[in-house]
């Protein structure tokens, strides 16, 4: 008995243990399972929050980009106006960021063909509509430093006569109209953008529009108003003669105009390398450091051409003109600064820099408007020439990469379009309050300067 007794037992413990031992291995895997799926759990939401720090940061040097328009701005104009220049500078983010926040965010990335429907402080509805996997929070601050730099642009070219009430009205104007509307097109799923099947570039070019960073989409935006708005305004006084012949009005400081190109500079490598929208990836990683050497090629390009292009015309190097120069290049390779290579980088800066100085000198001895700052030089015409260029150099797709014409084709349809519609735009919202309220401050006020007059404070107690 004791022996089938324990031989019972073995023959039980036998199958048992063979049970365990098959169920052990299943245990085992079902907890791998479960490690496996919390790690690829952890590595995502690391991955999501590397890309949005990334995007913050990069936000971060967009907005540090505000005064260093300030500072060129400044630098470029006349003691008297500083405190005006520096006041137009903070409300174009104070007063951009707010109606972007309550209507210009759904009108550029809401659901739409020309432009899309405002949400109205509804950043769950905007969320389910972009989804691209970032806070909606950060990428609303992402694009709203985008759009109180094309405000901003507009200032430059404006100063030193514009009423400081108009100024409010067409920062409202640019911040929840001219810039969304456009933006919708290109970046915010509208029909510039739009290769889905039957579509309308689609079917004329085969590819739709680029603008990587925004050449056009921001540059080239606020550049054309500010030609608009400068032309209406009329030039200020004693920049023309009675031969009709240019005078130079020399900037109060040349220092901090420096200062503000080294910070816009150093802004722009937010700008430009930010716009990939995600780090986390090898992928990512090489884009933004491609861009980052992009970016800066063209800008050192544009700068040491027009510093010896100003050399070779006017017999010294100009600093202001080697300033916009760099600025000029940035502009200029914004475009396409994903798509080509370093030597087209290189050349973007080379054409963009050279064309600066000659769009200045058309601009006012030839249009006459008055540009104390060069800034439709600049943004407006090498930010359009920029994007076109692209069209030539991109290593994918370019003209001179054997892509064809076709990409060609849709960068200058959309450069001409946007242009067409910044531009419209500007000179109807301008010449209604010129009409009706003018946009010009008196010529008393002019000449004593708008710090005191405008705003009862002077930026310099001597």
């Amino acid at each position: 008995m004791k022996r089938d007794r324990y031989s019972a037992f073995g023959s039980w413990g036998r199958k048992g243990l063979a049970s365990l031992s098959l169920m052990m291995p299943l245990s085992a895997m079902a907890q791998e399972s479960t490690d496996a799926a919390a790690i690829s759990a952890n590595i995502m939401d690391l991955a999501v929050g590397l890309d949005t720090v990334w995007m913050l940061l990069a936000a971060m040097l967009v907005f540090f980009m505000q005064p260093g328009f300030a500072l060129v701005e400044a630098g470029f104009t006349r003691t008297k106006n500083t405190t005006n220049i520096l006041m137009k500078n903070f409300v174009d983010f104070m007063l951009g960021s707010l109606l972007f926040w309550v209507i210009g965010f759904g009108l550029m990335f809401g659901v739409g063909g020309f432009v899309g429907m405002p949400h109205f402080m509804d950043l769950d509805a905007m969320a389910a509509i972009i989804d691209n996997g970032l806070p909606i929070e950060g990428f609303l601050i992402f694009q709203t430093v985008f759009c109180a730099t094309s405000a901003t642009i507009v200032s430059g070219a404006m100063a030193e006569r514009t009423k400081f009430s108009m100024y409010l009205i067409y920062t409202i104007a640019i911040s929840v109209l001219i810039y969304p509307v456009s933006g919708h097109w290109t970046w915010g799923g509208g029909w510039l953008c739009d290769v889905s099947e039957g579509s309308f570039m689609q079917r004329i070019f085969g590819c739709g529009f680029h603008d990587f960073a925004g050449s056009t989409v921001v540059h080239s935006v606020g550049g054309w108003v500010a030609l608009v708005g400068a032309a209406i305004l009329g030039p200020r006084l004693g920049k023309y003669g009675k031969d009709g012949k240019s005078k130079a009005i020399p900037g109060h400081n040349l220092t901090l105009a420096a200062l503000g190109v080294f910070i816009l500079w150093f802004g722009w490598f937010g700008f430009n390398p930010g716009s990939q929208l995600a780090a986390s990836t090898e992928a990512d990683r090489v884009a933004i450091s491609h861009v980052f050497l992009t970016t800066n090629l063209a800008a050192c390009a544009g700068g040491f051409v027009a510093l010896l292009l100003s050399w070779a015309k006017y017999g010294k190097p100009s600093l202001s003109l080697t300033l916009n120069g760099i600025l000029a290049g940035l502009v200029g390779v914004t475009a396409g600064c994903d798509l080509v290579s370093p030597l087209g980088a290189a050349i973007i800066g080379l054409i963009c820099g050279i064309v600066m100085i000659y769009a200045v000198e058309f601009i006012d001895h030839k249009l006459k408007i008055d540009d104390p700052v060069g800034a439709s030089s600049v943004h407006g015409v090498c930010g359009s020439l920029g994007t076109i260029l692209t069209g030539f150099l991109a290593v994918d797709g370019g003209v001179f990469y054997g892509g064809g014409f076709s990409f060609l084709g849709a960068q200058v349809f959309g450069v001409i379009v946007v242009g067409a519609w910044a531009a419209f735009m500007g000179w109807v919202i301008f010449k209604l309050l010129d009409k009706f309220f003018g946009l010009r401050v008196s010529k008393r006020i002019e000449e004593e300067g708008l710090d005191i007059y405008e705003h009862g404070e002077s930026a310099y107690n001597h």
